[in-house]
C-alpha cells in the first residue's frame, strides 16, 4: 500500500493532485485544515498480484502495511488460501469505509461551494428523479443563477427531454398493438381510444383483434366491447396468426390490438414480442405501463421490450402514482416518446395526449401533496460520489 500526505489551497485541488499521483483507485486515509490551506493523507489499495504474493509468504505481507498502527487479525493470520481471501475482505471493507468518507468530504466541499446546486439536487430526489439525471441537469445550469431561475432552468430541461407524440393515433390512424406486462391496463385503454376514435370518426374504419387468449373472460369482454361501439372484434386462431389476420383487415384506418399480459420473465412474453417483431411492417408496438410501478421493475421492463423497438409508450394509473419521478426518468432515459396518459377508468374521459411540461409540473405538485424528503445522508450517498468523480 503506498500512502502519501499532500497540501492545497483547497480540497478540490488536494483531490486532482493525489488522483494525479495515484490514479482512480486511491482512496482518502484523513483530512485537516492546516495554515498552508487542505492537508489530504491518500493511499492506493493492493494489487491482486500483492495481494497473491502476501499469502505465499508472510513476512512480505507484514513488511508490506507498516502504516495500521493495529494490524486486523486477518493480516497476520497463517499463509493460504483462507488468510489471502479474509485480507481481500479486509482491504475491500477498509475502502468501502474511506470511500464513505471521501464521498462525504467531496459533497460537503459542494455544499459548500454551490448551494444552490445542493438544494436542487434536493428537489429533483424528492420528485423521484434519477440520480444521474440530476445531476446532468444541475451540471447544466449557467453560472450564477439563483434559487428561483435554478427551479425553471430544471423543469424546462426535463419538459425538454421528455419526449411526445401527440395525438397523432386519433388524427392519422395506424395500426398499434398494446403490449406489456399483467395488470397495466391494457384493455380499458384500447376501449378509450376506440371510443374516442367513433366519437371524431365514426364507427366504419375501426376495427378491433382480441388475441389475448390467457385472461379469463378477455375476449368475450372485447367482444362486448365491439358489441356496444358497433366494431368488428376479430380473433386469430392463434397468436402467432397475427400477421395473416392484419393482412386481412388493409381496409380499415385504425385497428386495435389486445395482446396477452404476463411477466416481462416469462419466456411465452418473449415469443409474443418475436411475433409482433415479425409484424413489425405492418402494426406499431405501443408499451403500456403502469406509473405506479416501481422505477425499476419499468427500466426492466423497458429493457426486456427493447429488441421490439417500440415506437412509443403509454402511461396508465397516473392516479395511483405516488411519485411520477421514476416514470419519467425511466422513460428519458430510454428515449422512448409517451403518447397518451390515463388517471382513472372513466371510457373516454380518463384520457389524455401526454404533453412534457404539464407532466413535470404534475411531478412536482404531487412530491409536494404527499410531503417527499430527501434528508442529507440520503443526498451525500447519492450525489457524494458523482462529485468526486467530476472533481
Amino acid at each position: 500500500m503506498k500512502i502519501v500526505r499532500h497540501t492545497a489551497p483547497d480540497m478540490r485541488q488536494a483531490l486532482r493532485a493525489i488522483r494525479e499521483q495515484l490514479g482512480d483507485d486511491a482512496v482518502i486515509l484523513s483530512s485537516r485544515r492546516g495554515p498552508q490551506g487542505v492537508e489530504v493523507t491518500a493511499a492506493i489499495d493492493f494489487d491482486a498480484a500483492r495481494l497473491d504474493s502476501a499469502a505465499a509468504a508472510p513476512e512480505t505481507r507484514v513488511a508490506a502495511a507498516p502504516h495500521f498502527t493495529s494490524p486486523a487479525p486477518a493480516l497476520t493470520a497463517p499463509a493460504g488460501e483462507g488468510s489471502a481471501a479474509a485480507m481481500g475482505n479486509e482491504l475491500k471493507t477498509l475502502r468501502r469505509m474511506l470511500e464513505t468518507q471521501l464521498s462525504q468530504l467531496a459533497w460537503n466541499e459542494r455544499s459548500r461551494r454551490n448551494p444552490v446546486h445542493v438544494e436542487l439536487l434536493r428537489e429533483l430526489s424528492e420528485i423521484g428523479i434519477a440520480q444521474d439525471l440530476a445531476d446532468h441537469l444541475v451540471g447544466q445550469l449557467p453560472d450564477g443563477v439563483d434559487l428561483t431561475q435554478g427551479r425553471r432552468f430544471t423543469v424546462a430541461g426535463l419538459s425538454q427531454y421528455l419526449l411526445v407524440t401527440g395525438d397523432r393515433w386519433l388524427d392519422s390512424g395506424g395500426r398499434v398493438a398494446f403490449i406489456g406486462a399483467t395488470g397495466v391496463g391494457k384493455t380499458t385503454l384500447l376501449a378509450k381510444l376506440a371510443v374516442r376514435w367513433i366519437l371524431r370518426h365514426g364507427a366504419q374504419d375501426l376495427a378491433l383483434i382480441a388475441s389475448d387468449t390467457v385472461r379469463i373472460g378477455a375476449q368475450d369482454q372485447m367482444h362486448a366491447l365491439g358489441q356496444l361501439l358497433g366494431v368488428p372484434v376479430h380473433v386469430p386462431d392463434r397468436f402467432d396468426a397475427l400477421p395473416q389476420l392484419l393482412a386481412r383487415l388493409s381496409r380499415y384506418r385504425l385497428v386495435l390490438i389486445d395482446t396477452p399480459g404476463a411477466s416481462v420473465r416469462d419466456a411465452q412474453f418473449e415469443a409474443r414480442l418475436a411475433v409482433l417483431g415479425a409484424c413489425a411492417p405492418l402494426l406499431e408496438p405501443a408499451l403500456v405501463l403502469a406509473a405506479s410501478t416501481q422505477a425499476g421493475a419499468l427500466e426492466e421492463t423497458i429493457q426486456r421490450c427493447a429488441p421490439l423497438k417500440p415506437a412509443s409508450c403509454l402511461l396508465t394509473k397516473m392516479d395511483e402514482a405516488a411519485s411520477l419521478g421514476g416514470a419519467l426518468s425511466a422513460l428519458i432515459r430510454a428515449r422512448l416518446p409517451l403518447s397518451y396518459v390515463s388517471d382513472g377508468q372513466r371510457v373516454p374521459e380518463d384520457l389524455r395526449p401526454a404533453r412534457a411540461l404539464e407532466l413535470v409540473s404534475q411531478a412536482v405538485q404531487l412530491a409536494k401533496t404527499s410531503g417527499a424528503a430527501a434528508d442529507e445522508d440520503l443526498l451525500r450517498r447519492r450525489f457524494g460520489k458523482l462529485a468526486h468523480a467530476n472533481t
